[in-house]
C-alpha cells in the first residue's frame, strides 16, 4: 500500500474543473488537499501553512505562476518546497522555472499521480506496486 498520510498538496488552477478533478483523484489516495485559484491565494496559503507539495497551473489572474514561484523560491519558508508546473503549453521548462517537474493538461489522473509519487518519493520501489510501474504516459518537459 502506498502511504500518504500527512501529505499536504495544494493545488492552484484557475479553472474549477481542474482543481475538482485533480482534488478528487488525490484525495482518493489519501492526501491532504488545499486549493487556490490564483497566485495570490497560493502564496498567501503556501507562506500560512506549507504544503509538502504544489501543483501550479502557470497561466494565472492576480498573480501569475511564474511570479508566484518566483516568490516561493525568494522565501526561507517556502523555497524547499517541491513545485510541479501544470500547464496546457508544452513549450515551458520546469526547470527553468525552478520545479521539479512539469505535466502537460490535460493529464490523466495516472500521470498525475506518477509524478506527484516521484517528487515525494513515495512509491514503493522494486516491488511491482507503484503506481510508476507500468507507466510510460508520463509528460515531462
Amino acid at each position: 500500500m502506498i502511504r500518504t498520510q500527512s501529505k499536504h498538496i495544494l493545488i492552484v488552477d484557475d479553472f474549477k474543473d481542474d482543481r475538482e478533478m485533480y482534488s478528487h483523484y488525490l484525495t482518493r489516495f489519501g492526501f491532504e488537499v488545499t486549493l487556490a485559484s490564483d497566485g495570490q491565494e497560493a502564496l498567501d496559503k503556501a507562506f500560512q501553512t506549507p504544503p509538502d507539495l504544489i501543483l501550479m497551473d502557470l497561466w494565472l489572474p492576480q498573480v501569475a505562476g511564474w511570479e508566484a514561484i518566483r516568490q516561493l523560491r525568494a522565501d526561507e519558508k517556502t523555497r524547499k518546497i517541491p513545485i510541479v508546473v501544470l500547464t496546457a503549453r508544452a513549450f515551458v521548462s520546469a526547470v527553468a522555472v525552478g520545479c521539479e517537474g512539469c505535466l502537460i493538461k490535460p493529464c490523466r489522473p495516472e500521470d498525475l499521480m506518477v509524478e506527484v509519487m516521484r517528487v515525494l518519493e513515495l512509491g514503493e520501489k522494486g516491488n511491482g506496486n507503484s503506481p510508476q510501474a507500468g507507466s510510460h504516459a508520463r509528460k515531462a518537459v
